[in-house]
């Protein structure tokens, strides 16, 4: 039992510890993400309508809109939340589950070429860069894919953005887990 719990407390761990860990951070990141497109959708660019579990829930007003200004409002909302729930997964991820420092050969390539390759700080500063980069475009392509499934379910299919959300959530985690332990960090 201690060592499980020794897992918890350092990046080491075994890939099930590794993947409760990451699920802990996701779930940071989420609710990150599921306040921020609420908050959006409800005081700045409407995407809610009466029907909404939300609205239902904490027993809020909001304006009718057509499904297709809702649609497209919640994935305004949803590109918003977006940036920052995946700036707290990065952080997140970073400080516990995956190690930083993949080295990227094209990166190194470019800077022997330029003569800078020996500037460790520049070298590692490039590196950060492009980790950074790379985490972006993986969640990018899962909130595209995501998003895209949200627009469709409330514009086509009528469903309550809330439903739609939690679906664009559930896609967005099953790809992202995949892509950041493969391509993106160490293990």
């Amino acid at each position: 039992m201690a060592g499980i719990w020794k897992q918890f407390a350092q990046r080491e761990a075994s890939p099930l510890i590794q993947f409760i860990k990451y699920a802990i951070c996701g779930g940071g990141a989420t609710t990150v993400h599921v306040i921020v497109f609420f908050l959006f959708s409800w005081l700045i660019i409407p995407a809610l309508n009466a029907e909404d579990v939300f609205v239902k829930l904490f027993q809020i007003s909001c304006a009718p809109i057509s499904d297709t200004i809702r649609a497209r409002n919640a994935m305004i909302n949803n590109a918003m939340a977006f940036l920052l729930s995946n700036l707290t997964a990065y952080l997140l991820n970073i400080l516990w589950v995956f190690e930083s420092g993949r080295r990227y050969p094209p990166v190194d390539f470019f800077l022997s070429k330029l003569g800078l390759i020996q500037h460790a700080t520049l070298r590692a500063c490039a590196h950060r860069t492009v980790e950074v980069a790379l985490f972006y475009a993986v969640s990018g392509i899962a909130i595209v894919i995501g998003t895209f499934l949200m627009g469709v379910l409330i514009n086509q299919w009528h469903f309550t953005t809330t439903v739609a959300f939690g679906t664009q959530c559930v896609t967005a985690v099953l790809i992202n887990f995949a892509l950041r332990k493969f391509m993106i960090f160490k293990g």
